[in-house]
């Protein structure tokens, strides 16, 4: 078990940079969506996001474990899944929603303020609504 608990700071820099890739990809997507880029089409843009999100959500789940702390038992775990949630619901809404750009690039700010938000509780560990 003790080799389990040694692999914390690969799993962490990994899920780290795998949040880096979302949220690159992210951006990426919102502008050329901006455009009506032809790319917004293609396969691969489509369906790596996915796969980046999926290994994210596994890797942030072992690291749940490997810290022994969890969502509806920490608070600030907890507020960091709805602040992930509120990413991904502005995020669609940025991405897919039939809207204005207005109204899309105020989703997408917002969407990146929870993003910093959910940084923030990651790095404090301190709730600030539920705490």
């Amino acid at each position: 078990m003790e080799t389990f608990y040694s692999l914390y700071p690969a799993v962490k820099h990994l899920h780290l940079t795998l949040i880096a890739l979302s949220v690159l990809f992210f951006m990426v997507r919102f502008a050329l969506h901006l455009r009506q880029s032809a790319l917004m089409d293609k396969k691969w843009l489509k369906i790596a996001p996915h796969v980046i999100d999926t290994f994210l959500l596994l890797s942030g789940l072992i690291l749940c474990v490997m810290i022994k702390q969890y969502p509806f038992v920490d608070p600030w775990m907890t507020e960091k899944i709805g602040a992930v949630v509120a990413y991904i619901v502005l995020g669609v809404m940025a991405l897919k929603a039939n809207r204005n750009k207005l109204f899309k690039v105020f989703a997408f700010l917002g969407a990146l303020g929870w993003l910093v938000y959910a940084a923030k509780l990651a790095h404090f560990k301190q709730a600030v609504l539920l705490g």
